[in-house]
């Protein structure tokens, strides 16, 4: 670990100094929490393997695990447990997110930012997330903090932060320097981010952008072939997942033969390497809102002078990929501070529902395909007996109205609840 690294664990230790809420715990005193049964009522729960609404469902949780799942009538609830009656709402699987920074950038000293500030800037970054739904995080890279996510996921996992759970990539893979190229080059720099602490490989296939002068968009490429099939098999090896941030170009292309596992953005995605996705079986994460922000367009009609913008090709991109049968797309949003504020994330359950998914495919994006992607579906992304109690719930129906995923009322992650604006008696309502 580096000095910075080490001032960044210190400022954590810090931070975790403050009291948590029993709620939002979940280490020395988890054990004590398990000996409980909880009871959770909904007249709607969404079953996100099926992509169908059940009615008048029991979860019996014990500890941080669900026990079972089934009809009321069918399955009975234990005397001792205690009930969160959810009646009034519509429970579903906890969130996941397979694009998130939970750092925004690097500790800038001009402005009096330090490590330790970067460390309680992240803290109530994932607090913020969790809140909002988002239980699970795949965290895309730490934005010029090394290995810092790292230490923001081990501080969760130890209940001494409230936040999602994280599967972090450290710093990412952006280049091989000039002097030393190749698979072998590739492959080592593989091995440093899994000694780093990285639980998926995330690379950048595409550099910069520009247009031509009739318009056409130029990509830079960062990597040869034989440097992505290299990264993608020492990855593989490992037992990890690599993960694609790229715009077009070769790196594109070259992403989607070697085999990458999710290919992320994907601006200038053709219907032909759309369905080389699908042949091959790859995630689609196209985090819709972070690249259309007006920020883009407005930045890429100022170098053009006012003629051209990747925005609009990004949208129709969008489209023609979700309308492809067989795609596996994720709900992913690049949520980063500014311009994208944590907690809100939310909006991209509609935006993808405007380009063209149902809501259906847009809640399983987030739940049960989103658990595949990241290789976790024996543990989060559906309401299953085994499953972590993660449950997110909200006022109306989501499968009517895609919006309501903006207004979480209710969060419970391993069995704990973390926020309960729907239930006046909290999560000890009395039986009937």
């Amino acid at each position: 670990m580096t000095r910075w690294e080490s001032l960044l664990s210190g400022g954590l230790v810090m931070l975790l100094s403050a009291p948590v809420p029993l709620a939002q715990r979940s280490g020395g005193r988890q054990a004590a929490a398990s000996a409980n049964v909880v009871a959770v009522r909904s007249s709607r729960l969404f079953d996100s393997k099926s992509g169908r609404m059940l009615s008048a469902q029991i979860v019996l949780i014990h500890g941080e695990r669900i026990v079972d799942v089934g009809p009321e009538g069918r399955l009975s609830i234990p005397t001792e447990a205690r009930i969160i009656d959810l009646r009034q709402a519509t429970v579903l699987p906890g969130f996941i997110d397979a694009h998130s920074h939970v750092f925004e950038a690097p500790p800038d000293p001009r402005e009096g930012e330090t490590p330790v500030t970067a460390a309680f800037a992240a803290a109530r970054s994932a607090k913020e997330c969790l809140l909002a739904g988002f239980t699970t995080m795949r965290d895309a890279g730490s934005h010029g903090n090394g290995n810092a996510d790292v230490a923001v996921r081990d501080a969760i996992n130890k209940g001494e932060i409230p936040g999602p759970r994280l599967s972090v990539s450290t710093s990412g893979i952006r280049s091989l320097p000039q002097s030393r190229r190749g698979p072998e080059a590739a492959r080592e720099a593989v091995r440093a981010q899994l000694k780093d602490g990285a639980e998926q490989i995330k690379i950048y296939p595409s550099g910069g952008y520009g247009f031509t002068p009739a318009g056409d968009v130029q990509v830079e490429t960062n990597f040869t072939l034989e440097e992505q099939q290299a990264i993608v098999d020492e990855a593989h090896r490992n037992h990890v997942r690599v993960m694609a941030h790229v715009f077009g170009g070769q790196g594109l292309r070259d992403a989607i033969v070697a085999g990458v596992d999710t290919i992320e953005h994907g601006q200038l995605l053709t219907r032909e390497l759309v369905d080389m996705m699908v042949q091959k079986g790859l995630y689609y994460d196209p985090t819709i809102l972070r690249y259309t922000l007006p920020s883009i367009e407005a930045s890429d009609r100022k170098k053009t002078d006012g003629k051209f913008s990747i925005v609009p090709l990004f949208e129709k991109n969008v489209r023609m990929a979700i309308a492809t049968k067989g795609l596996k797309v994720v709900f992913g949003t690049g949520v980063d501070g500014s311009p994208y504020a944590y907690g809100t994330q939310g909006r991209e359950f509609e935006a993808l529902v405007q380009h063209g998914l149902t809501p259906v495919r847009a809640v399983q994006a987030a739940t049960s395909l989103g658990a595949e992607n990241l290789g976790w579906e024996d543990r989060v992304g559906a309401i299953e007996k085994g499953m972590f109690a993660d449950l997110v719930a909200v006022s109306g129906d989501p499968l009517r109205d895609i919006t309501e995923l903006q207004r979480v009322k209710f969060v419970m992650k391993g069995g704990q609840v973390i926020r309960n604006a729907l239930t006046a008696a909290g999560p000890s309502d009395a039986r009937p």
